[in-house]
């Protein structure tokens, strides 16, 4: 039986969000293993086969000298878009490597500061890049905006039109490079600034979400469709469940899923709570990155979890993923918030002390939220995962987000 090359590779991952703050594309951090040579091809052809016209846009950063030697060398046509760092172009290896596949259509993103953009003969190489912002740049296209709408700025902003972004530090600069200079993407996103700025408010569930939830009860849809977007908004599934819980709906048993919320509720009843909500919801496009990443790390802890294991279990276990940063959202513990449900203690657990059954799932989903190696192979060693393993529930969840199109990064 021939070996997968996800058995010898570190996978990690980082959105990539648009202007609509939307997921636009996903940058996949590929780490080979010094020791053992990565066939390339294989893994381009693992990759088609897992995606579809429908997945995600997809960057791979090869995280090796090596590996993106043999990228660069064996990625045909139409391969996902490829990374190269700029101060890796030193090495004359990877820059002949680059200029012969420019040559033949590959699509290259450069990746580095803006303030040591290349020269124009080494730029004409790629189709794109993911630029850094110094502390000083940065500062300086904060400056240039109009001090009123409609005012010429100041002076000019050293942001790049067209251009990716990424490790910016605050909502004001993800929105300059956004909506000022319409960045195709932005990678990660300032979630600590934007919930600090909303720090003295109560957040509420997104619009659209309960919108979508009260149109698809007039269209008489299956409860596996409510469940799925209630599901898909981390703070309307618990605002959800507290009411469930709750003395004014008067429920004899306690509620411990939303699938037995649902049920247990009706849809009538389920309707007129929609529509209380629906003129305090939120609008704000800000949140919704948040959210969305929320949602792939729920989606990860569920994939990551033994296969054999019940409905009702992966249930809870997407619940473990789903809730475990409300206490971001809801500015209190963890425990606090869990508490006033009656969780199974096996989400309790894993969410608020990181023990039983649960926890090696959660943890693992919270590890590949980035480009740390390490960390992935320890938490494998330590839970007893296969690499293999972990990087295919990886690349499945991620080949199976929702992306919105037109304007998605590496289209």
């Amino acid at each position: 039986m021939v070996q997968s090359v996800l058995g010898s590779l570190t996978l990690g991952y980082r959105p990539l969000w648009n202007s609509a703050r939307r997921l636009a594309g996903v940058q996949l951090y590929v780490q080979d293993d010094p020791a053992a040579a990565v066939d390339a091809p294989h893994l381009l052809r693992t990759l088609q086969e897992l995606w579809t016209a429908s997945s995600p846009a997809l960057l791979i950063s090869a995280q090796s000298h090596q590996l993106l030697y043999n990228l660069l060398e064996h990625a045909p046509r139409g391969s996902p878009w490829i990374e190269v760092r700029g101060d890796w172009l030193a090495d004359s290896a990877i820059y002949e490597r680059v200029r012969a596949a420019h040559q033949r259509g590959l699509k290259l993103v450069w990746r580095g500061d803006l303030a040591r953009l290349p020269e124009p003969e080494v730029a004409a190489c790629f189709d794109n890049s993911l630029l850094s912002l110094s502390p000083q740049d940065a500062m300086a296209a904060l400056q240039s905006a109009p001090a009123r709408p409609g005012a010429p700025p100041p002076r000019p902003s050293p942001v790049l039109d067209g251009q990716m972004y990424e490790n910016l530090p605050n909502r004001a600069l993800a929105e300059h490079c956004l909506d000022a200079h319409r960045a195709v993407a932005v990678a990660g996103w300032p979630a600590e600034d934007v919930l600090y700025g909303l720090r003295h408010q109560p957040l509420q569930p997104a619009h659209h979400s309960v919108l979508k939830l009260m149109k698809a009860i007039d269209a008489e849809q299956s409860l596996e469709a409510f469940e799925q977007i209630l599901g898909e908004e981390p703070l309307l599934a618990y605002r959800f469940m507290v009411y469930t819980n709750s003395a004014a709906l008067g429920l004899r048993t306690g509620v411990d899923s939303l699938r037995r919320g649902l049920v247990m509720m009706g849809y009538g009843s389920l309707k007129r709570w929609l529509s209380d909500q629906l003129p305090h919801a939120s609008t704000d496009p800000n949140l919704q990155p948040i959210r969305e990443s929320m949602v792939i790390r729920a989606k990860l802890t569920e994939r990551l979890i033994d296969a054999g294991i019940e409905n009702d279990l992966r249930r809870e276990v997407y619940l473990a993923g789903l809730f475990s940063q409300l206490d971001d959202l809801l500015n209190e513990p963890l425990g606090t918030i869990l508490r006033r449900l009656p969780l199974s203690e096996r989400i309790v657990n894993a969410v608020v002390q990181q023990t039983g059954p649960y926890a090696p799932s959660l943890e693992m989903a919270r590890a590949l939220e980035g480009d740390d190696a390490g960390v992935i192979r320890r938490l494998c060693e330590a839970h007893e995962l296969g690499l293999e393993i972990v990087n295919r529930a990886l690349l499945r969840v991620l080949s199976d987000l929702d992306v919105e199109r037109p304007g998605s990064a590496a289209a």
